[in-house]
């Protein structure tokens, strides 16, 4: 079951980087070890690596600044990028007689969220590791101004995810947040300030994952379950494994888009009745319950999934009294950081000083929030759903994520720790650095003007989701 909160809670306080060198060769050594044990994760390729071995060279010999900028569509991209700088990198510049000095390592940007759902030593971990915290929903100037001292000043290239945050997808690349182009630009300006001459460089980092084995049994044993729990029966005759290595995949997307329509229908009701939200609610669905190989409507779904998502944000923007404003992914955000600012309160930093009654009554405001925040969450998870991303190409990576996307949801509604996720099969990963984006080229343009300078922010990003974007179409029409 996930933590409750029912108290209210001391302000979350700044976790510095204490980057601990020992702790980091210990962590090296052991990766392949935890990653066994904790991932499904068994094999991790590269690609173009020979381009980050070069650019760790020039920041080693103190001619660059480096901002690895990478995808993040699951969790266990932390394991995947460690075996990058720990064994691969290290491997291939051996082979090309290039010497580095050890460890390869980086500095990295994370959710200060994460030690509140991980646990606090894994936030004693993230510091000695060189991690600084930053937190998403808001304007962080103690986190900003530590990550912009380490890619100015670290000693070790910086490394953060554009995404801000994983969407569950291997092969949509999310809307990137402009705080990374920003923080580029900081860093010119601040070298520029100390007369310094090295080059800031953004390399974009791409990563997939494949099943070794597709897990075609376990998807549709998952499917099933979800289906009970959906109270949904299923023909026999429209069973989606046909023999041991068999599957029609016809039958199993099916059935994974009645369950989605199935969701979709139980939340609209749910929100209608009980939070009064006006969606258009219609019984006349292309899908029929009792047939699941039936031919469904992709823009139908699209537009009834996005009134959900845009209905379930407005119930907890109506409670912390928001405006909706932005992507969803900007409301997801805000949303988190509102439910934040009346759970760990900076006004109450002494909570044991305050009377019982202002006790109780903080302890019931951060209750209430909580309950409001689960709402967004359930949202967060369905930022990348676009309705006929399996149809488009049904390759078992795509009906797992897909499959495990719905799992979440159930998972969250029925009250359980959706963190927890059910390991279909053993997966590889596939990174793919990518040519280094200049920031130095731009820095002229970016400080002619207030107007330029957005704009070269806004190019920046632009330039790095494209180059994410290719990464991720030449990956997913790869074989292997």
């Amino acid at each position: 079951m996930p933590r409750l909160i029912r108290q209210v809670q001391p302000p979350l306080e700044f976790i510095p980087p204490k980057l601990n060198l020992t702790v980091v060769k210990v962590l090296q050594w052991l990766l392949p070890l935890i990653m066994r044990s904790r991932t499904p994760l068994r094999q991790v390729e590269a690609h173009n690596v020979e381009v980050l071995v070069d650019l760790y060279r020039q920041f080693q010999a103190g001619k660059i600044r480096l901002l690895l900028a990478f995808r993040h569509p699951s969790v266990n991209d932390p394991f995947a990028l460690a075996t990058l700088l720990t064994n691969i990198v290290p491997n291939v510049a051996r082979q090309q007689g290039i010497t580095l000095r050890r460890p390869i390592h980086a500095h990295f940007m994370y959710d200060r969220g994460i030690p509140l759902w991980a646990g606090a030593r894994m936030g004693w971990l993230y510091s000695r590791l060189g991690g600084t915290p930053i937190h998403r929903g808001k304007v962080d100037r103690v986190g900003l101004r530590s990550a912009r001292d380490l890619f100015a000043n670290g000693s070790l290239p910086l490394a953060a995810a554009p995404e801000g945050a994983t969407n569950g997808h291997t092969e949509i690349v999310s809307p990137l947040e402009p705080g990374l182009s920003q923080l580029a630009f900081w860093c010119a300006e601040d070298l520029e300030k100390a007369n310094r001459s090295e080059t800031v460089l953004i390399v974009p980092i791409g990563i997939q994952y494949r099943y070794i084995t597709p897990p075609w049994h376990a998807i549709d044993q998952l499917l099933t379950e979800l289906e009970k729990d959906a109270g949904l029966t299923v023909n026999p005759s429209h069973a989606a494994v046909t023999g041991e290595d068999g599957i029609n995949k016809d039958v199993l997307y099916g059935r994974l888009y009645r369950l989605g329509e199935n969701l979709l229908s139980v939340m609209e009701a749910f929100y209608s009745r009980f939070y009064h939200q006006d969606l258009a609610i219609t019984k006349d669905y292309s899908t029929p319950a009792s047939d699941p190989a039936a031919t469904p409507s992709h823009a139908a779904f699209a537009t009834r999934l996005n009134a959900l998502m845009d209905a379930a944000l407005k119930v907890a923007e109506q409670y912390f009294n928001l405006q909706p404003k932005g992507s969803v992914i900007d409301r997801c955000r805000r949303l988190e950081q509102a439910g934040w600012d009346y759970i760990y309160r900076e006004d109450l930093k002494a909570i044991d000083q305050v009377s019982p009654l202002e006790h109780g009554l903080a302890d019931r405001i951060a209750e209430e929030a909580d309950l409001r925040i689960w709402h967004m969450r359930v949202v967060e998870s369905f930022v990348a759903v676009t309705g006929k991303y399996v149809l488009e190409k049904p390759t078992v990576e795509r009906f797992a994520e897909t499959t495990l996307l719905m799992w979440g949801m159930v998972t969250r509604i029925k009250g359980g720790n959706s963190f927890d996720r059910p390991k279909l099969g053993k997966l590889k990963a596939i990174l793919t650095i990518g040519q280094p984006l200049s920031v130095s080229d731009r820095w002229d343009d970016y400080k002619s003007s207030r107007r330029n300078a957005k704009q070269a922010v806004a190019t920046l990003t632009q330039d790095l989701q494209t180059a994410l974007e290719q990464m991720a179409r030449s990956q997913g029409n790869a074989k292997g």
